[in-house]
């Protein structure tokens, strides 16, 4: 999958009064469903980045080059990104992340030196590319920043152990992390660079999603160095494992994923914990198939949305039971403070969420 080509203003209070009960069967209450607002962008291209930084400023970047930066609530975007030679048009930013609308990183994937990290402080008018991959076998998946200053960006295994890469300055430059303290990886174990969520910081803390082994496995570590390794109950093999992993804080998260190249399958993938990923419980229901994106809903408590190819799913139990909501296609989900949660995906799909 990391080689495959490949919102909205929640009335979610009352998700959020029904969540502190934790009913388990929310479809049999009067509570009306979700629905996906969605906006045209005029744009074509797969946006699997996805970057919220309030319910009006939000930036997408995906496909052929492309980023595009909405700061009406996304009823307009422009196209903010790179400019770039021709040989390098085809490029695909699989991640984002924004603190404002004038600061941002993008991050490109594939092997060699078309895994990249770009960043601005004008809104996209000027870029500095500030990495540049120089190792042949690595190949970047997703970037994180527990601050405006601290990021990391992780790379498949490079010499048996996940590559991750770290800032100190927002973005500006980077420096290889000493692999000594990571685990080794698995035979056929990597990453998926599909919404930006296979690295995720909360609360000082750092977690890596992985997959090609079964079952998938998540990484953990309290300070980006020294790590540990748990088996995710998800099930993984080629082209499966787990794609997304959320904390909401030092204990509780969650995890989703399956096989892409079984969209439909709802088994086996979800799975969430209470004790900062040392161990992972599998969900009692499923997601309604694969997911390749995740996000708690912020001072929503034990709220969270997945999303996939086949549809959006939330739960109102912390990952303990998931319920679908729509059937669309969609790559990545975030939300951010105040309840509003964004969503993107193909043929330049981005989306909020609000009720019926």
């Amino acid at each position: 999958m990391t080689r495959l080509s490949w919102i909205p203003l929640l009335g979610i209070a009352t998700l959020a009064s029904l969540s502190a009960g934790l009913p388990t069967n929310p479809e049999n209450t009067a509570v009306p469903k979700p629905t996906w607002k969605r906006f045209s962008t005029g744009s074509d291209a797969r946006f699997r980045g996805l970057a919220p930084v309030s319910d009006k400023i939000a930036w997408v970047s995906g496909t052929s080059g492309t980023v595009l930066r909405s700061t009406d609530g996304g009823n307009t975007w422009a196209s903010v990104g790179p400019e770039l030679s021709e040989a390098d048009s085809a490029l695909e930013f699989r991640d984002v992340e924004a603190w404002s609308a004038d600061k941002a990183v993008i991050l490109s994937i594939g092997e060699g030196n078309s895994s990249r990290i770009y960043v601005t402080d004008d809104g996209g008018v000027t870029w500095a590319q500030s990495f540049t991959n120089q190792e042949p076998t690595a190949f970047y998946d997703c970037i994180a920043f527990e601050s405006a200053k601290r990021g990391m960006a992780m790379s498949d295994p490079v010499d048996g152990k996940i590559r991750l890469i770290e800032t100190h300055d927002g973005g500006a430059s980077w420096d290889i992390v000493d692999s000594d303290g990571m685990v080794p990886a698995l035979e056929g174990e990597s990453g998926f660079a599909a919404s930006g969520t296979c690295l995720a910081t909360t609360a000082g803390r750092w977690y890596v999603a992985s997959g090609g082994v079964n079952p998938g496995r998540i990484f953990r570590s309290n300070d980006g160095h020294h790590w540990g390794v748990s088996d995710a109950s998800i099930t993984g093999g080629e082209g499966s494992g787990v794609f997304s992993v959320q904390f909401r804080d030092a204990k509780r998260g969650i995890a989703v994923g399956g096989n892409y190249s079984a969209p439909t399958g709802a088994i086996n993938n979800a799975a969430w914990s209470k004790d900062g990923g040392v161990t992972w419980i599998p969900s009692k229901s499923f997601p309604s198939g694969y997911r390749s994106g995740s996000s708690w809903v912020p001072g929503r408590y034990n709220v969270a949305l997945a999303v996939g190819p086949t549809g959006s799913d939330y739960t109102l139990d912390g990952g303990m039971n998931w319920h679908i909501f729509d059937n669309s296609s969609l790559d990545s989900v975030e939300c951010v403070k105040g309840g509003t949660c964004w969503a993107s995906g193909e043929k330049g799909a981005v989306a909020r969420l609000v009720f019926a």
